[in-house]
């Protein structure tokens, strides 16, 4: 009998990340790459398209969270995908989340932004990857929150939040509206 567990065994790498939601996209951002996410229903999976320029990559992922319920470690399993895998995947069931990924170095840190779009318009997220024993770090000056462990901003909860829902949460952070994109 093979015992083996989800996101567990040689392929399951684990994530540490820090998210801040911020109040707008930097000026001195780069290297736009579009990603749409679909996160398959009823299961811990993410499908991936990932664009920058002509070039075109697909991805399935596995998330699992080793902690319970926190969004800060993950542990993640990537298959990469060729163009007809990926859309026989794309048949099953999921939610979406679109969003444009940016290179941010003027930050304090190497960051990466996410300008979300459709039903997110407007929101954007910063997040850096850290080691495993290694400190959390100051947020970026245009950052309204640190929300690494809230789990609202989770790419599985986003790709089921309506505009309304949104508006709630970043009421909640002192915000009426989205933050503004530009």
């Amino acid at each position: 009998m093979i015992d083996r567990a989800s996101g567990e065994g040689r392929y399951a790498r684990p994530e540490r990340e820090q998210r801040w939601l911020l109040s707008g996209l930097p000026d001195d951002r780069h290297q736009p790459v579009t990603i749409v996410d679909r996160y398959i229903r009823g299961t811990r999976l993410r499908l991936r398209r990932m664009q920058s320029g002509p070039d075109v990559v697909y991805k399935l992922g596995q998330k699992v969270r080793p902690h319970g319920g926190s969004p800060a470690l993950l542990h993640l399993t990537n298959m990469y995908l060729s163009d007809d895998e990926y859309a026989t995947l794309l048949a099953l069931d999921g939610d979406e989340v679109h969003k444009t990924r940016w290179r941010w170095t003027g930050a304090q840190h190497d960051l990466v932004v996410d300008e979300f779009g459709g039903p997110l318009i407007g929101l954007v997220l910063a997040e850096i990857e850290l080691g495993p024993d290694e400190p959390r770090r100051r947020g970026p000056l245009s950052a309204v929150a640190d929300v690494t462990d809230d789990d609202r901003f989770s790419g599985g909860r986003l790709a089921t939040m309506t505009p309304p829902e949104l508006g709630i949460v970043l009421a909640g952070f002192g915000r009426d509206t989205p933050p503004p994109v530009g």
